[in-house]
């Protein structure tokens, strides 16, 4: 089921190669599918919409938006733990994420010079929820609470109907629970560009947050300059960093946690242990054989995932910056001491008792993290995501003809004579 190597310069690095392919370019046919929709909505708008929603769900629903008395209703005919569990788990998530709050400043010198920066949130979010059989009620709370707290006017959630063209109730639940202030029928690339756009009954959004498959994906990243958007987010993956201390079954467990998310999903071991290494594959086997998604776990095993056996920590550690991945565990005796070198990793869990599916739905940190290698570069969503900034400038006459040489020196360098004399021209009576 997984592959097990010894790294030794080459054979690590020819595994993780295939985890890297998965990041190859969007299929063409997908991108060009994609466009033509896109154009369609932004031409058709509703017309469109409903026909995409026809032709890929199966059956529309008899309104577009769905009613808040059904959302009403979801919260109020839901089983009690469950909703106990969403706020349980809310309650995480806003104390986390109310850290990542700034404030606007202002800095007023004793010259006569103010300066500072406003920050605000956006108007209006899209937040895009999988429906169907992958319904993510996190999901929901993982976008819209961060939203919230950045002072968003308005969340419009969009996500697709079921089979027999009605909303999800879980969704709904979680929907209510988050204080989602619209929900739309509809998924898909239409949705995406819906969002973007605006229709005769969708609203058009300053940014469009959340998950979906290639195709939502695709028309986030074709759209993004129309709209902002969260990030490009690709398949799922989990790296487990693990000594000699890691219980088999506790890694074997939280190795297929993400494998059974999609046959892309990669699950990657790197240890420092031949030992756990060769139980955990026994692990793999013996536990998969009762989990409802075998067959996915599988295929994703043997495909995008593999246990790499390292003689030392700090090759194993080093291993882990080069891969970046999503989540990575670090499931050794004194996990704080490699903490400060793990500089690439979308959200780390520390021990052998922080679980990756602590952080999917309970913890607080947000679970939409950078894929595909971006967490050298990218950050998981936080509130910053909502909120837009502004800087202001107030001079006084003295204090601008004391910069004044500065700046039309610096202006006349790049050849700017129009910005040098917007300078000048305010001194220029002191010539006459």
């Amino acid at each position: 089921m997984l592959p097990i190597v010894k790294a030794d310069g080459k054979a690590e690095q020819t595994l993780l190669s295939s985890l890297r392919s998965r990041s190859a370019e969007v299929d063409r046919e997908v991108t060009r599918t994609v466009s033509e929709i896109i154009e369609d909505v932004r031409v058709r708008g509703d017309e469109a919409v409903q026909a995409y929603t026809l032709k890929f769900d199966g059956k529309l629903p008899p309104t577009m938006e769905v009613d808040r008395e059904e959302i009403n209703d979801a919260l109020t005919n839901a089983d009690p733990q469950f909703v106990s569990a969403l706020l349980n788990a809310m309650e995480n998530i806003t104390a986390f994420h109310n850290r990542q709050k700034q404030q606007s400043f202002i800095d007023a010198r004793p010259d006569g010079v103010i300066m500072g920066q406003r920050i605000r949130g956006l108007k209006r979010v899209g937040l895009y929820v999988p429906g169907g059989t992958a319904a993510y009620p996190s999901s929901v709370l993982m976008n819209a609470i961060p939203a919230k707290i950045a002072g968003v006017e308005e969340i419009i959630m969009v996500t697709p109907p079921t089979k027999e063209g009605k909303a999800n109730p879980d969704i709904l639940v979680a929907a209510a629970v988050c204080g989602v202030d619209r929900v739309f029928l509809l998924g898909g690339a239409q949705a995406v560009a819906a969002l973007a756009y605006g229709t005769e009954t969708v609203p058009k959004v300053d940014k469009i947050v959340g998950p979906g498959n290639i195709f939502v994906a695709t028309a986030k990243k074709l759209l993004y300059g129309t709209v902002d958007i969260d990030m490009i987010a690709g398949p799922s993956e989990i790296l487990v960093l693990a000594d000699g201390s890691a219980n088999p079954a506790y890694v074997a467990a939280d190795l297929m946690s993400q494998a059974e998310h999609d046959r892309l999903a990669s699950a990657i071991l790197i240890t420092t242990s031949e030992k756990l290494a060769e139980e955990t594959k026994k692990e793999l086997e013996r536990q998969s054989a009762t989990l409802s998604r075998r067959e996915i776990i599988t295929e994703s095993l043997a495909n995008f995932g593999g246990i790499i056996v390292c003689d030392e920590m700090e090759q194993a550690v080093e291993l882990a910056n080069q891969v970046a991945p999503e989540h990575l565990e670090v499931a050794v005796q004194d996990p704080f001491t490699y903490l400060g070198k793990l500089d690439n990793a979308g959200s780390v869990f520390l021990g052998h008792y922080a679980p990756e599916p602590l952080g999917d739905y309970y913890a607080g940190p947000n679970h939409v993290l950078p894929t595909s290698g971006t967490a050298r570069f990218f950050s998981p969503l936080s509130v910053d995501a909502f909120v837009k900034k502004s800087s202001y400038i107030y001079y006084t006459r003295e204090v601008l003809q004391q910069a004044k040489e500065d700046i039309i020196c610096l202006a006349e360098k790049e050849g700017l004579t129009a910005h040098a004399n917007s300078i000048r021209v305010r001194f220029e009576e002191e010539k006459a």
